[in-house]
């Protein structure tokens, strides 16, 4: 079938992105699902740093390739063997197809899943195919299994979760990843409990999310840390206690309101000074997790003996530590029982033809997250 999609032909175009449009509309033949794949209607997909970071070129991946991969739409037909979804059911895309035979996923870690991980990087499905094609039959990379910035996409099975037809699929979009990494860093990957103190760093649509996560847990207390006064404000409307500046004195002014640093400590702004002010903010016996993801060659020092001698904790979380087909009907249960508010999480809302203004607010620092809605054309 013959699809509008939205396709990056080359990295590192320059800002302002609406005036440089590393982005084009075109025409391109999308081949139906395959043994274990699904075909899904996009009706909307939020736009991420990690699309962006393809954009301006901190995550390289190959072109031509259709973007994004937080979005939710219908299913249009199903390929062989596919028995969790069927035609018409609405679905929440998972940004990494879990092969279920590796070690990761045998242990209950599908984000870490190998298989996965290597078809995101080599730009293919699950199953090794590229489904879209240029007319003449020049092939076009798939992002990370989903390639949502399209009118329809073929996806694994492993990489869609089925979900209530009553949740509007312009949220159900944003489960995909914002929801799925920031609340799952904080329920999965740290398991905060409730009672304590918490800190996220870096207010972009996870780390909202990371603040929404925090009060679920039961926090006493959320730092909300950001140099965006507006981000700041958003942050008290869906949890944060407090709200500070990313002030030179931030780490003073956390530990002070905190009285001697936080217990749990997020990082969601993917820059390795966002994680020195989490880890220097997080108090003796407490846990500083990373959610953001840097350029590859920065690189973060911390001093060694508060390691050890305070007994503290630096890990990682990647995808919220999730189980998508698990976490994700859990979290839009919690939204619809009021207890997590995802609607405060959205920002602008812009048609496909409009996706490098909506990549152009994104870069330059905008509330919330931007959502490509396929039917605003």
């Amino acid at each position: 079938m013959r699809v509008t999609s939205a396709v990056l032909t080359e990295i590192g175009s320059p800002r302002p992105y609406a005036a440089s449009r590393p982005l084009q509309l075109e025409e391109l033949d999308l081949e139906g699902p395959g043994p274990g794949e699904v075909l899904v209607r996009v009706a909307a997909a939020g736009v991420c740093h990690s699309d962006l970071s393809v954009v301006d070129g901190v995550r390289p991946r190959p072109v031509p390739m259709v973007l994004g991969h937080e979005a939710a739409g219908v299913v249009e037909a199903t390929g062989a063997d596919v028995h969790h979804v069927r035609e018409g059911d609405h679905v929440v895309f998972a940004f990494v197809p879990s092969c279920g035979d590796c070690v990761p996923c045998l242990s209950g870690r599908p984000a870490l899943c190998e298989r996965g991980a290597v078809t995101n990087t080599a730009g293919t499905l699950l199953s090794g195919r590229r489904p879209f094609t240029r007319p003449g039959g020049s092939a076009v990379y798939q992002h990370l299994g989903v390639s949502a910035f399209s009118e329809r996409t073929v996806a694994s099975a492993a990489s869609v979760v089925r979900v209530p037809a009553e949740l509007p699929l312009e949220q159900a979009a944003l489960f995909g990843c914002a929801l799925l990494t920031g609340v799952g860093a904080v329920l999965n990957t740290a398991q905060v409990e409730p009672g304590s103190s918490a800190l996220v760093v870096g207010l972009g649509g996870v780390g909202l999310a990371a603040v929404m996560g925090a009060r679920l847990a039961g926090c006493r207390r959320v730092v909300a840390v950001d140099q965006d006064p507006d981000k700041l404000e958003r942050a008290k409307q869906v949890g944060a206690t407090d709200v500070l500046a990313a002030a030179p004195d931030a780490v003073d002014q956390v530990r002070e309101v905190t009285r001697g640093g936080v217990d749990y400590a997020f990082e969601a702004a993917g820059h390795p000074d966002a994680l020195a002010l989490a880890y220097a903010a997080t108090g003796r016996g407490g846990t500083t997790v990373g959610i953001g993801l840097p350029r590859r060659d920065q690189r973060y020092s911390l001093p060694a003996l508060s390691l050890v001698a305070e007994e503290r904790r630096l890990v990682g979380s990647y995808m919220g530590s999730a189980v998508p087909r698990r976490d994700i009907p859990r979290y839009i249960g919690l939204f619809m029982d009021g207890r997590l508010p995802v609607d405060r999480l959205a920002g602008g809302t812009f048609a496909l033809s409009q996706v490098n203004e909506a990549m152009e607010a994104l870069a330059g620092g905008a509330q919330g997250r931007q959502v490509l809605v396929m039917s605003a054309d």
